[in-house]
């Protein structure tokens, strides 16, 4: 298990992010990534997993390919990254590196319209 700083762990996220080429942060409009300690019972239970599961990445929001004519005057939606969780499968930082990278592309997907076994099909 790798327990690094808050300061530290965002760090590897915003890396995630500025890593994506130009188009692909252009489309990450009304959205936040946040890093919170763990999920609650409540996400938890919403993604269907039992409380024993761990989970890496949220997305709460409406995904792109959903968004009629209506959408607007929302509030953000939110990709949450899980700290706690990474942090105790990975033994080295650069696991805790590659791992936040993986959990942010693939919770950018589910804001993309992507659903989970279209990620898996394209390995995230």
């Amino acid at each position: 298990m790798i327990l690094l700083s808050r300061e530290a762990f965002e760090t590897l996220v915003d890396e995630a992010i500025d890593s994506l080429p130009d188009e692909v942060q252009r489309w990450l409009d009304n959205v936040v990534i946040v890093v919170a300690d763990r999920p609650s019972p409540e996400q938890q239970a919403r993604t269907g997993l039992g409380p024993g599961s761990l989970l890496f990445g949220l997305y709460e929001g409406v995904p792109k390919t959903k968004r009629g004519v209506t959408y607007g005057e929302v509030v953000p939606d939110k990709i949450l990254i899980f700290q706690g969780p990474i942090e105790l499968v990975c033994r080295t930082p650069a696991q805790v590196r590659d791992q936040v990278r993986r959990t942010v592309l693939h919770e950018i997907g589910h804001h993309l319209g992507m659903d989970e076994d279209e990620l898996e099909d394209s390995g995230y």
